[in-house]
């Protein structure tokens, strides 16, 4: 299984990108991790760029506060189904501070929201990240969830 990250910018603080290469490092021990990352641009602009990044068979995972919520345990849940399903990629996109363009949102498989609240996207960025390390760490019943 691969994780695909697209998202629209580079972190420009070197401590949430420090955060955010240490989390990539740790989920790539359970799954292959490739990030793409976008130019910021206007919300139009930034959608065509991710459509043209995102891979036709992938599985694709926008981001977004009104998507669903769910527990870490349940997030486990979901990349095992993934998993058992056989599905090979799984793109979470996170769009750029206007939010997805129509477009994105309608190659959406799953919607996710990671809180009520809303994140920089560089804290949106390592919080998707952690969780996902945190999700890997429950399937394989390492003591980091605990």
């Amino acid at each position: 299984m691969r994780f695909r990250f697209i998202w629209v910018g580079k972190a420009k603080d070197a401590n949430w990108r420090a955060l955010q290469d240490e989390y990539l490092q740790r989920l790539s021990h359970f799954v292959k991790c490739e990030v793409v990352e976008i130019r910021d641009a206007d919300k139009q602009t930034e959608g065509n760029r991710i459509l043209e990044k995102l891979n036709q068979k992938t599985f694709a995972c926008v981001l977004d506060v009104d998507g669903q919520g769910l527990s870490s345990r349940e997030l486990a849940k979901k990349v095992e189904n993934w998993q058992n399903k056989g599905i090979g990629e799984i793109s979470f996109i996170v769009g750029g501070a206007e939010g997805l363009s129509r477009e994105v949102a309608e190659k959406a498989d799953l919607r996710l929201s990671l809180s009520f609240l809303t994140f920089t996207h560089e804290m949106a960025r390592v919080v998707l990240l952690e969780q996902l390390y945190r999700a890997c760490t429950i399937i394989k019943g390492f003591p980091y969830q605990r």
